[in-house]
């Protein structure tokens, strides 16, 4: 356990650290922390710190930095959250995809760093699906949502089907089956093989599994925004290996979709610094994200990427604001 005087020399070094981005040396330091202490005191404790594992002191400075470790104890111990005003423009009422796209883009804007919200899951509950034959052996799947929302997948088949028979099969799965999600259609289709002609319940298997892609694929977006404000940020900017990674990252975005879906099931901000989250492993980046809801249900999560050397305070707040101007967007779009 650090005593008092440690964890104010800790604090002073990381404050001092994200807000000038050189190394922190023991003449800054006392005069910084405000405490009485000779040189010789405080680089005993600053040593004592580095075998913690909590500072780090580079090759070419006798000042030292933080490390993950120590940014991860600062954070959870020493951070006080001062409230700020800040300028955010509302998210106004839209459809999911503007409200999400709006709300990427004001996270970087607020952050100047890269803004990344996981849009909501749609649920694969059909309110109508319909089937227009568009050539030979091809036709065209329209499924929509109990909020309206419209999804639709090209078909090819071994067989040929005419209008009426896509007519048919639609009719068939509006009238018995509306209201359910496509999984349980799929299981209903299966067990009720005997009682349909058989090109017809293959043509609705066909459709279904379909459904089923193109709902899928609709699920789990990643929307990004500012990522070239990377560029500009010193820690990244200095060493283009780094920069490469990140916007590898931001390429792939399966990691990133699963630490947002770790993030979604907690409540409040979440702060990932370094590659502790073990789904974004680098040790330059630190992750802030909250969760969002529609109508009092988490649906999804949002938050702001950046250097480990980020200003945890204000990240903390612009993340937590836009997370409610979000759940009130999607809440009030009915």
């Amino acid at each position: 356990m650090l005593d008092e005087r440690a964890k104010l020399l800790l604090k002073t070094l990381v404050e001092r650290y994200i807000a000038e981005g050189q190394p922190v040396g023991s003449r800054t330091l006392s005069r910084a922390s405000g405490l009485e202490l000779s040189p010789a005191t405080i680089r005993n404790v600053m040593s004592d710190l580095e075998e913690l594992g909590l500072i780090a002191s580079p090759h070419t400075s006798a000042g030292r930095i933080p490390t993950a470790r120590g940014y991860r104890l600062f954070v959870d111990t020493m951070l006080t959250v001062q409230r700020e005003q800040f300028n955010a423009p509302s998210l106004p009422p839209d459809q999911p995809q503007r409200v999400i796209a709006n709300a990427a883009q004001l996270l970087s804007n607020l952050s100047q760093f890269v803004g990344v919200v996981l849009a909501p899951r749609r649920s694969s509950v059909f309110r109508h699906i319909e089937f227009l034959r568009l050539s030979e052996r091809r036709f065209l799947v329209i499924i929509v949502s109990p909020e309206g929302d419209v999804q639709n997948r090209v078909v090819f088949t071994q067989v040929d089907y005419t209008q009426q028979q896509l007519v048919e099969a639609s009719n068939y799965i509006n009238t018995h089956y509306a209201g359910l999600a496509i999984e349980q259609v799929r299981e209903r289709l299966k067990a009720e093989v005997d009682q349909l002609r058989g090109e017809i319940v293959q043509l609705m298997q066909t459709a279904v599994d379909a459904s089923s892609e193109a709902l899928t694929q609709a699920q789990d977006e990643v929307v990004i925004s500012g990522e070239r404000n990377l560029l500009s940020v010193t820690d990244f900017s200095s060493d283009m290996s780094h920069l490469r990674k990140a916007f590898e990252l931001f390429e792939q975005k399966t990691q990133l979709m699963r630490l947002l879906d770790i993030s979604s099931q907690a409540e409040g901000v979440r702060i990932f610094i370094g590659g502790e989250s073990q789904v974004v492993p680098f040790e330059e980046l630190s992750v802030v994200s909250a969760p969002y809801e529609v109508d009092g249900q988490v649906v999804g999560t949002l938050g702001v990427i950046g250097p480990t050397r980020m200003p945890y305070d204000r990240m903390i707040q612009i993340v937590d604001i836009t997370a409610k101007l979000v759940t009130n967007a999607l809440s009030h779009q009915k």
